[in-house]
């Protein structure tokens, strides 16, 4: 126990010794009244609770009284309660009784007028209590019947449960089959490869008429036709085969990137299937192609410039601006690991502090336990002294308890008599209100033995007659929904109408999209055509010009090889 338990517990203890013999009178009555089946051994618990009562009410006041009170058996507590704070009992006998060890003056004003204070607010306690024992179920013990026990009877083997009927299996609908295209390669692929190889053959055919000018390896330029006939009694000058050889691979590479691209060509031409999504994604995507444009040139003929050297300052802005929010973040990254090392430093010194605190605390309460140890002590030593005086002062009453037994004997003899009047009485209301009622069952038995007519004609043209509102008779009820189905018909078709349209105009909406898709496809398709035609043109163009400088450089050669060989003639 704590240390005010402890207190409480001693106090109660050194309270129900002291007035042992005043308490000893009312727990003696409520032995021979109400507590004639109560157990000896729980006389101590109705001595404590009495002395509470009488005492200590006061000071602990009644929500601490019926919190102990609840604690407790709840029959015993309100058998106890309703005895003793009884107005009869505390203005007689309970007065007279401990008017023979104390002044009865002050056994009135000190303890009889507090009890009878506290009387309203204990009876409710008590009332509680009763409710609470009336609302709990009792178990009542049956007495044992005889179990039957079954025959040892051979148990017949169970039947065989007959297989269901076969349902009828439910007939699926026949799937279209698949059709043979997915196994086969798109037609797409076949093409280009024919057109590759076609490619191929022609190139083939190319390198081998090469090789038959040439006469040797097609690849090298050993021999060259010159004036229809070939140098093939002489050797080439090695710098004139080596540039031969270089414009050779050129127009070799050149070729073979044309018949690379070819195929490309007709992979970007190939007809694709597009579904509605797509059709209106592509739409869309030329629509904002062409209004980019469309504000494109709006913009040039308003006079707008080239935003190239705004766009590189706005850059070198983003830039300075960038380093600056980095060093500002490395500058709070800084800060945040600064105040965090500080935080832990005033963490550390609180710590040291409370830890000074609690020894400062822990040396006070020590202290203090060491002089509350003593105190107690002391008063342990006067209580002890205190209880030997009230037994010695108890020695010598045994004449009062003798005219106190008799006067007890007449009370009960007296109570006896009032109780047995009162059973008779209650005894007799119960007959007369179980007779009435057997009266009122005899005359509700009677009315329902009475025959009644079962049967009711029901006019469907008529109402209840019940007084609601919109209150209708069956045959308006049939005609109204009636009505509401037709209004629900009809608003199924304007809604299947309105389906329709919308999809009709979805359709034509598609419609119109793949029109202006094919329209700039077209476009796309011309001005594709018109560059490519402008690049060959411009190939065309510059490949005279190669032409031309390769023939001077021949020329060159040649005159270049003549001229050698006449100086060696004359050498």
């Amino acid at each position: 126990l704590n240390v005010t338990e402890e207190k409480f517990v001693l106090d109660t203890l050194a309270g129900c010794t002291e007035y042992k013999s005043i308490l000893d009178v009312v727990v003696n009555a409520f032995y021979v009244q109400d507590g004639r089946y109560c157990p000896i051994s729980e006389r101590n618990l109705y001595i404590v609770i009495c002395y509470l009562a009488t005492f200590q009410l006061e000071e602990i006041g009644l929500q601490c009284f019926s919190r102990i009170v609840k604690s407790l058996d709840t029959a015993k507590m309100q058998q106890f309660l309703r005895f003793f704070f009884n107005d009869l009992y505390l203005n007689t006998w309970i007065k007279d009784e401990w008017s023979h060890f104390y002044d009865s003056v002050y056994v009135k004003e000190n303890w009889i007028d507090p009890l009878l204070r506290w009387q309203p607010k204990v009876q409710q306690l008590i009332e509680k209590l009763t409710d609470k024992l009336s609302t709990r179920t009792t178990t009542v013990k049956t007495s044992r019947v005889t179990q039957p026990k079954k025959f040892n009877l051979t148990v017949p083997k169970p039947r065989a449960i007959p297989p269901p009927s076969p349902a009828p299996l439910s007939v699926l609908p026949k799937r279209q089959p698949v059709p043979p295209s997915i196994y086969k390669p798109p037609k797409e692929r076949k093409q280009l490869e024919e057109i590759k190889t076609k490619n191929i053959q022609k190139a083939k055919v190319s390198i081998r008429s090469l090789a038959c000018v040439c006469k040797g390896d097609p690849f090298s330029l050993n021999t060259l036709p010159v004036q229809g006939t070939l140098l093939t009694s002489r050797k080439i000058d090695p710098f004139l085969l080596q540039y031969l050889e270089v414009v050779w691979e050129s127009v070799l590479a050149q070729y073979f990137e044309e018949l690379t691209k070819r195929p490309q060509d007709l992979i970007d031409n190939i007809p694709i299937k597009l579904n509605t999504a797509a059709i209106l994604r592509e739409g869309a995507l030329y629509q904002r192609k062409l209004e980019e444009e469309l504000k494109r040139i709006e913009n040039l003929q308003q006079g707008a410039g080239d935003p190239s050297e705004f766009l590189e300052w706005q850059k070198q802005m983003r830039g300075k601006d960038l380093e600056e929010q980095l060093t500002e973040i490395e500058c709070r990254r800084l800060q945040g690991k600064l105040s965090y090392e500080e935080a832990v430093l005033a963490h550390q010194n609180v710590i040291q502090e409370n830890k000074k605190k609690a020894d400062l605390l822990r040396d006070e309460k020590a202290e203090l336990m060491h002089l509350y140890a003593e105190k107690c002590l002391q008063e342990q030593k006067e209580m002890k002294e205190l209880v030997e005086q009230v037994m010695e002062g108890h020695k010598n009453v045994k004449q009062v308890k003798a005219k106190i037994q008799e006067y007890k004997q007449q009370i009960v003899q007296q109570v006896c008599e009032e109780s047995e009047e009162l059973l008779r009485q209650a005894l007799e209301e119960k007959e007369d209100e179980n007779r009435k009622r057997y009266e009122l069952i005899q005359q509700i038995r009677a009315l329902e033995s009475t025959p009644s007519i079962r049967h009711k004609f029901v006019d469907l043209t008529e109402t209840g007659g019940h007084g609601l509102f919109g209150e209708m008779s069956i045959v308006e009820l049939r005609e109204r929904l009636a009505l509401l189905k037709e209004a629900q018909k009809a608003a199924e078709e304007e809604k299947r109408d309105q389906i329709i349209h919308e999809k009709q105009a979805k359709e034509q909406l598609i419609l119109d999209k793949l029109d202006q898709i094919s329209q700039f496809r077209a476009e796309l398709g011309r001005a594709a055509a018109l560059k490519q035609e402008e690049k060959k043109k411009s190939q065309s163009g510059k490949r005279p010009m190669k032409d031309e400088r390769i023939l001077n450089l021949q020329k060159k050669i040649v005159e270049k090889t003549m001229e050698r060989k006449k100086q060696a003639e004359l050498l």
